[in-house]
Formats: structure tokens, C-alpha cells, sequence
């Protein structure tokens, strides 16, 4: 029994602790009225999971491909600890996302002990962080050698992203790493909770290494074809107004466009089978009628 001040008290802790029993029991699909002290009948939560959809993948797809800047997490070799960096993150042809570092930084120095890396990209905007969508892949790196297609390739694609790159792109000391998506999970907001495969995420075309090689001399062609192209494509995805954009990387899945610090990424509803595709795609989605 309680008493005077006393059962005021008592009767306002009751209410709170009921009104979090309802907020448990509403957040994990629970019956408020089954004690959840019961071992005998108590039960564990229903996963937070969703199925993974094409939806899911795609918003996946965007969050780590229109990323100009990721955290990269890597285990440091002497203490076993977790370390944690900003990269500069670009990718390849097959969508794969790359990273330009120094070997004299630590986490290059850590992953040269063990290829396995952790990726966080997403930007928060207003309000609870915790609200916008980010994505965390799990990768294995795996170092560009110098003076091959492959670095050409990775270089050309990597300056189109970050052009101040070039004044140390080509320092001794600096190498590319290619972090392969071993899987990967979404976070698309409060309750839109995702597990992807790595392969999600990866471009499977036999067209890349074609659309690769020929892939800045038909961008180029298409906008001096079409010089309102830039206009109309701004103009349709409702691109904020901070500059002159430009078309920074095609693949057969998409498109990037950038202006200053700002980056887009644009995939198609159906990934093209060569070049020509991908400018008929690009041309659609400037001028056709939504």
C-alpha cells in the first residue's frame, strides 16, 4: 500500500512504466498483456529485417555509387583495434568502389596485414541523423598494380569524380585498392532494415570493359549533339542549383553527374547492353515526357 505523497508517486511511476511497456510491445509487434517475465511463454521478437527487394538494391546501389567521401574502418595490426578513417571513394566500371591512399597512412599500413574493410556511406540531412538511409558494406581490398589497363582505367574514372586529385594522384606512395562487396546492410530510415548480398552491388556485364575504353568519347559526342543535355538532365532530376553540372561517369546500370562538391547518381530502370544504350538512356530520361 501507498500513502499519501506516496501513492502520487507510485501511481506516476506506473503510468510511465506502462506507457514503455506499450512502446516495447508496439516497436516489437509484442501482446502487451503477455508478461514478458514468463519463461515459459516467452517468445523472441519478430526480426526487424525486411526482404530484400529491388528497391532495396537499387537505393543500396545509389547510396554507395553517388558517395564522394566514405568512412572506412580496417583493423589496425598492432592493436587489434578497430581504426577508423575518411577516404575519397570513387568506382570502376562494375560498379566496385574504389579508394586512392597513401602507404604511409595507417589504415593502408592495415590493410596490407588484412584485406578486410568496412565501408559507411550515406549523408544525413535535417533532423535525426539516425532517420536518413546509410549503408555499410563489408569488403575484401585488393590493390591496383601501377602501369596496367586496370590503373589506367581506375585513374581516368577516379580524376572525372575528384579533378584535385590530381595534384598527388601520381605520388610514389599513393595506390588504388578495389574493395570487392562481400555483403552489406541498409539501413533505409527507422524500421527499413536490409541485408544484401555482395554481388548486389556489383555490375555483372560482359559490356564493361567496351563501355570502359570508349565510355569519355561518346559522353563527350552526346553533349556536343545535344548542348541543351546538361540543362534538360538538371532540369529533370531536380538537381539543386550550385553550378554548371557535368556528366562524371557512365556505366551500364547508370550515370553520375557533378557540380563542385556535389554528386548525383542516376540508375537506369533497365541496365544497357552497350554504349549506344546507355546515350539512348541518358537522352530519354533528358527529354522525354514524364
Amino acid at each position: 500500500m501507498c500513502s499519501g505523497f506516496a501513492v502520487t508517486t507510485c501511481e506516476n511511476k506506473n503510468l510511465k512504466r506502462g506507457k514503455r511497456i506499450l512502446e516495447i510491445a508496439t516497436r516489437f509487434r509484442l501482446d502487451p498483456f503477455t508478461p514478458l517475465c514468463d519463461n515459459a511463454d516467452m517468445k523472441e521478437p519478430s526480426s526487424t529485417l525486411r526482404e530484400t527487394d529491388d528497391e532495396a538494391r537499387k537505393l543500396a546501389r545509389i547510396l554507395l555509387r553517388s558517395a564522394r567521401y566514405a568512412a572506412l574502418a580496417v583493423l589496425d595490426p598492432e592493436t587489434g583495434f578497430p581504426f577508423a578513417s575518411r577516404v575519397l571513394l570513387g568506382t570502376d566500371i562494375d560498379g566496385v568502389p574504389v579508394i586512392l591512399v597513401s602507404a604511409l597512412s595507417t589504415h593502408t599500413k592495415a590493410l596490407a596485414a588484412d584485406a578486410r574493410v568496412s565501408l559507411l556511406t550515406g549523408e544525413p540531412g535535417k533532423g535525426d541523423p539516425l532517420a536518413h538511409a546509410r549503408l555499410t558494406t563489408q569488403c575484401h581490398a585488393e590493390q591496383v598494380e601501377r602501369d596496367t589497363p586496370l590503373h589506367a582505367r581506375i585513374r581516368s574514372r577516379f580524376l572525372n569524380r575528384h579533378a584535385k586529385a590530381k595534384l598527388y594522384i601520381d605520388f610514389p606512395d599513393f595506390r588504388f585498392f578495389r574493395l570487392i562487396p562481400q555483403s552489406a546492410s541498409l539501413n533505409g530510415g527507422f524500421g527499413r532494415a536490409y541485408i544484401l548480398d555482395g554481388s548486389d552491388l556489383v555490375i555483372h556485364s560482359r559490356a564493361n570493359d567496351d563501355i570502359a575504353e570508349k565510355a569519355d568519347a561518346a559522353v563527350q559526342d552526346l553533349v556536343a549533339r545535344h548542348p541543351d543535355l546538361m540543362l534538360a538532365l538538371t532540369s529533370r532530376l531536380k538537381a539543386p542549383e550550385a553550378g554548371p553540372w557535368r556528366i562524371c561517369g557512365v556505366d551500364s546500370e547508370g550515370f553520375d553527374m557533378i557540380s563542385g562538391d556535389l554528386l548525383m547518381r542516376c540508375e537506369f530502370d533497365i541496365p544497357a547492353e552497350d554504349l549506344d544504350h546507355i546515350c539512348s538512356n541518358i537522352s530519354k530520361i533528358a527529354y522525354l515526357i514524364p
